[in-house]
Parts: structure tokens; sequence; C-alpha cells
């Protein structure tokens, strides 16, 4: 998930990631909607991940990556977290996970001083089970932003 998280579909006309929408092809059928069924059978012809979006989306879409992801109350650091790492981040992190855990008491609480230990890698194994990431400890960006969201929303940080 890491490697494909700020990635999103779009063209070059346009300056925000395309709408796209699904279908499973079978329970729910939409013509010209990406459809699960539809995407397996050109990828089992050797359809490349863009040449199944330009199947349905059109000649002109590509893939990009975002550079930042907006709206969380901190970006991703830039390089994954795990133990022995320390600062500002590691901070951001244990005092996140800290909130979170009254919601989810099954995250250990720890101390918010910024190393991460044993106990910060305790908590993000916990939270990564329970968000069903994979759970290796690391904070990566996808467990980074999955973190964040669920801070948000456990804080209400959100507009309602």
């Amino acid at each position: 998930m890491d490697e494909i998280f700020t990635t999103y579909i779009t063209k070059p006309d346009i300056r925000q990631p395309l709408f796209s929408q699904y279908s499973d092809g079978i329970r729910v059928k939409r013509e010209g909607w990406l459809s699960q069924w539809g995407s397996k059978d050109l990828a089992d012809k050797g359809y490349a991940t863009v040449d199944i979006l330009k199947n349905y989306y059109g000649s002109s879409v590509y893939l990009d990556a975002a550079v930042k992801v907006a709206g969380i109350p901190k970006s991703y650091p830039g390089t994954a977290l795990r133990r022995g790492a320390s600062g500002d981040a590691v901070r951001t992190i244990q005092t996140q996970l800290n909130a979170i855990s009254n919601n989810y008491p099954a995250i250990p609480k720890q101390a918010a001083d910024g190393t991460f230990g044993a106990g910060t890698e305790a908590a993000v194994i916990k939270f990564q089970e329970i968000f069903n990431l994979a759970a290796d400890g690391v904070v990566g960006l996808g467990t980074w932003y999955k973190i964040s969201e669920i801070y948000v929303a456990v804080e209400r940080l959100a507009a309602q």
C-alpha cells in the first residue's frame, strides 16, 4: 500500500484526480464503468494497469503521484519510522496513537517522548492489526495516513 498510496488517475486537461467509478460487473453493472471482472480479463490478456484504465477512461489518462496529501494534521515526514527513530515525527505518531487508544484500548499507551522504542513499536503493531495493515511495526506512508485518519476521527477534528 505504501508504494501506491499517493497514486491517482488523471488526464492532461484536468488539475485534480479523475473521479473514477467501479462496479463488480456481476451484482452491479454500469456501462463504461471500470469493472472488477472486466479489468481482470484484460489483465489476463497481458494489459498493464494503465492500459486497463485507458480502456475505460480514454487514451489520455495516466497515473500520477501526489507530492503531499492534504487535509490531515501533519504530512508524512518522507521516511518510514521504525524502532530507533527519534524526533518530532515520532512524537506526533506517539501522541496520535495515545489519543486513538482512548477509543481502541487494545493499543498500548506509550510515552510521547519522540523516541521510537519497544512501546511505540508495540502500539504501532496493535494499530496495524486492528486496521488490517501489514503488522510490521513500521510507520510507512500508508500507516502514517491511517493513523492520521483515525486520529482526526476520534478527536473530531474534521468538519462535521
